[in-house]
């Protein structure tokens, strides 16, 4: 007898097809759609850009047709874009030299000092026609000078953001580059920079709002004693502003705010986001910052795609400049270099100074007299306590609001983009509005300024102390907790202390575009009336408005003395004492 035992058959197991790893998925055709949009927008706008042009052949105001909207905010747009790459390159390069170099320092941080402090128009007064000579012939020389204009409303905030975030590195990822012998372009794209990324972008987000702020000075830029709009918001408000157009003015503010909340869904917040993976915390926050376009990039093949393509070329660039050798120097130390090379350094560097005076003293007695520095300097000192005022209202206001944001990712989330939108808000806007309230109330523009200049400083304060917050690291929030430190002990033992730094430089940022704020403060136009205030910053419009170069150079040199002179016997000490005492490394 046989037993037979059957073993029924198993079912073929199917295993799951693996998918082509060059298989494009959902999101990447829409990242991909998304980008040769903006590239053919970018093409199509800078065709416009580069028509042939000859200075004073252009219109003095923009249409304030409201179809042209549209057009007005990408061509704005594009020049916000190109000014924010030439401060981040200019940020790089003159942070990472001044915080490198102790003879860099003395020199660098005293020019942004000054370079924060003078106006815009001046700036732009003194460099257009460089720029028209630079393209002769085309329309590229007034974009030039454009895009100058708000780089200078951008860079100087980003370069003391990034100083100070390099000066205060955490001691332990000091040690370790130098242990792991990093390059120095490795350090500074491996330690540096990401170091700094978290009051980098939060700064940066300012200085785009700050350039927002400075559009209609921007845009409407004065070639041989001509004024000349170039298309965009900025020369809209102005147009639409002289004009007294109320409702195109109303529908121009539509336009940039649904601009500006583009601009900070599609660019900002998933920047915001994504430097959360830089803060240096030995415990994870329980809540981080969302934000659904950083979602898609992350599932998208893309920018995946373009690392591999670009990896060649970055490992070459690697490679070229290890000729820059190795971080071997400690960062803290601030052992002095050599006394015979200080000697000659500063000497030479005195001699300068020196003869620059002497030069600017000779040319002032020639065109406007030595005895202008008098009426300008009580100017001066007039611009300067509304100045004070201002900054002493933005503290008292923002430093809370502030602080209560950085520490709230969930509030923080709905915040930013308001804070944005409040900060890149231009005061000409506002203009008849406030000409009304003054004539209704009585209140003179010598205190009513402050208001407008408010609308262009207060913000670098909120952004700063917003990001200094948020970086205050959650174990040391989670153990304050613990021991039950709320109120005010909670307020002096750890949160005053950890946003000191961020404050600091938030406040000499201020202090200086406060100076730049005194140009929109100090004079208002609007539907023919004219509203003056006395100080500087009305001293510098009038002079520009008349086309008195040595004028408007004497303002600015007035305004430059005053900032610098504060900034050293005032905001420099208090940054050093934060760094030294204050700093989470």
């Amino acid at each position: 007898m046989t037993l037979q035992i059957t073993i029924p058959n198993r079912p073929e197991t199917r295993q799951p097809t693996p998918r082509p790893r060059n298989r494009l998925r959902a999101g990447d055709f829409l990242v991909l759609g998304v980008a040769v949009f903006l590239i053919a927008v970018a093409l199509r706008l800078f065709r416009d850009m580069s028509v042939p042009w000859t200075p004073g052949s252009g219109p003095e105001s923009v249409s304030t047709d409201p179809r042209e909207l549209p057009y007005y905010a990408a061509r704005t747009t594009l020049r916000m874009f190109l000014g924010l790459a030439a401060s981040i390159l200019f940020t790089l390069v003159v942070g990472q030299w001044a915080a490198h170099s102790r003879r860099a320092e003395k020199v660098l941080v005293p020019m942004v000092d000054v370079l924060q402090s003078v106006p815009v128009l001046a700036l732009v007064s003194i460099t257009v026609t460089a720029f028209v000579a630079l393209f002769r012939g085309s329309f590229l020389g007034a974009e030039a000078v454009c895009v100058f204009a708000i780089f200078t409303a951008m860079a100087w905030n980003m370069t003391f953001a990034y100083y100070q975030a390099v000066r205060t590195l955490p001691r332990e990822l000091d040690d370790a580059a130098r242990m792991l012998r990093l390059t120095r372009w490795q350090r500074l794209w491996q330690l540096e920079v990401p170091a700094a990324m978290v009051p980098l972008i939060w700064n940066g987000m300012m200085s785009f709002g700050g350039a927002w702020f400075m559009l209609a000075a921007s845009e409407v830029i004065t070639v041989s004693g001509r004024e000349e709009a170039l298309p965009g918001m900025g020369s809209f408000i102005a147009a639409a502003t002289s004009q007294g157009q109320v409702s195109r003015l109303l529908l121009g503010a539509l336009v940039m705010v649904a601009t500006i909340v583009v601009v900070n869904v599609l660019f900002w917040r998933p920047l915001t986001a994504w430097s959360e993976r830089f803060r240096v915390e030995h415990t994870e926050s329980a809540e981080v910052p969302r934000s659904l376009v950083l979602d898609l990039l992350r599932r998208s093949t893309v920018p995946g795609r373009l690392a591999r393509v670009t990896r060649p070329v970055g490992e070459g660039i690697d490679r070229v400049m290890r000729v820059f050798g190795r971080s071997t120097r400690s960062a803290y130390d601030d052992r002095p270099g050599g006394r015979a090379g200080d000697v000659v350094f500063f000497g030479l560097l005195l001699a300068a100074l020196a003869w620059g005076t002497w030069t600017l003293a000779a040319y002032f007695e020639r065109t406007v007299g030595l005895a202008e520095f008098g009426p300008a300097t009580l100017m001066g000192l007039a611009s300067l306590s509304r100045v004070i005022v201002l900054l002493v209202m933005s503290t008292v206001v923002w430093v809370p609001v502030g602080v209560w944001i950085g520490l709230n990712p969930r509030v923080c989330r709905f915040a930013q983009p308001v804070v944005q939108v409040l900060a890149s808000f231009p005061a000409q806007f506002l203009f008849i509005f406030v000409i009304a309230a003054l004539t209704w109330t009585g209140v003179s523009l010598n205190i009513g300024g402050i208001v407008l200049m408010a609308l262009g400083a207060q913000w670098y304060v909120l952004f700063n102390v917003i990001a200094a917050a948020g970086q205050i690291p959650t174990d040391l929030r989670e153990a304050m907790d613990d021991l039950g430190v709320h109120g005010w002990l909670r307020w002096k033992s750890l949160i005053l202390p950890a946003i000191a730094p961020g404050y600091v430089v938030g406040a000499i940022t201020a202090f200086g575009g406060a100076w730049n704020a005194t140009l929109v403060g100090e004079v208002v136009e609007a539907g023919g009336t004219h509203l003056q205030a006395y100080g500087l910053g009305a001293y510098i419009t009038n002079a520009t408005a008349a086309d008195m170069f040595p004028k408007v150079l004497l303002g600015t040199v007035v305004m430059s003395v005053v900032t610098v002179t504060i900034n050293r016997l005032v905001w420099r000490r208090l940054q050093r004492r934060a760094e030294q005492r204050f700093s989470l490394n």
